[in-house]
């Protein structure tokens, strides 16, 4: 039995044998970009800050993905290594950190049903917090999260990593991991999640690992200006925030991934919306 996920049936048949069609993640990736109006966004985070209150664009998207995960609950199912579908025990993301003295590294984010963007935003501050510190100015790295310490005992094991990785790639694909490190491991997530923006990178359409849960990838890139035409035949440049976004088709189908997306895109039409408690 996994630690980190419970089996689960799909009510089309068709999508319990599409694992056995499409193995592999690679092989089953669907891939959108969905252009989001910067205006409402950018007015609420304005209005935040001005009660004294500092919030992100990547709260803001990742509690608009918290509401559709509590509204299209499929989208948290990923496909074992058994081609079963499972659905994940707890709704988290992966994401990608820089740090001060230099370098990268992952952090896992739990997200409760029924949080709010404050609660959000106060969650992703706290991480930072904590694993921000691991940057040193000498270029080394200070073990801060599960992630460093997995990474520093696979390089420890010298010419043995191919074999140390062949069993961790295994026993990962069979659910056999402990869940103390299902927890600590980013890879171990329903979302991957980075802003590209911030290093003034445009959006691109990120792989989903083949090693681990993860069966949705999003980036938010630079703003740009989308043509929009209007009713009386004009033409209007509309600023947004582009979202790539990368899906494993095997959990479920297109019509269903794109009705999510439309209700995300109205709750980020209307950022308040996003303080209101979802469903518990």
């Amino acid at each position: 039995m996994r630690s980190d996920g419970i089996r689960v049936t799909a009510e089309n048949p068709l999508y319990n044998l599409m694992p056995f069609i499409m193995p592999g993640r690679y092989d089953a990736l669907n891939m959108v970009t969905l252009d989001i109006p910067e205006a409402p966004i950018k007015a609420y985070m304005n209005e935040k800050r001005r009660e004294g209150l500092s919030i992100s664009h990547l709260a803001i998207v990742l509690t608009a993905y918290l509401r559709m995960v509590e509204k299209y609950p499929a989208l948290n199912y990923f496909i074992g290594g058994d081609h079963r579908i499972y659905r994940h025990k707890e709704i988290s993301a992966g994401m990608v950190i820089l740090r001060p003295g230099g370098g990268e590294t992952m952090i896992k984010i739990y997200l409760n049903p029924g949080d709010t963007v404050i609660d959000v935003q106060n969650r992703i501050n706290a991480l930072l917090e904590t694993n921000r510190e691991g940057g040193n100015t000498d270029g080394t790295q200070t073990e801060t999260n599960g992630l460093d310490k997995i990474v520093n005992f696979l390089l420890h094991t010298g010419p043995l990593m191919n074999v140390a990785m062949a069993i961790l790639r295994f026993i990962s694909s069979h659910g056999l991991l402990p869940k103390k490190v299902t927890d600590a491991s980013p890879f171990h997530s329903s979302l991957l999640i980075s802003n590209l923006a911030s290093i003034r990178c445009n959006h691109i359409y990120h792989h989903i690992y083949d090693f681990g849960t993860i069966s949705m990838a999003i980036t938010m890139g630079n703003m740009r200006e989308v043509p929009k035409r209007l009713r009386d035949g004009s033409i209007d440049l509309v600023r947004c925030i582009p979202l790539g976004v990368v899906m494993d088709e095997r959990i479920e189908g297109g019509a269903y991934f794109n009705s999510a997306f439309l209700y995300a895109k109205r709750l980020l039409a209307d950022p308040k919306k996003l303080e209101e408690k979802g469903e518990e």
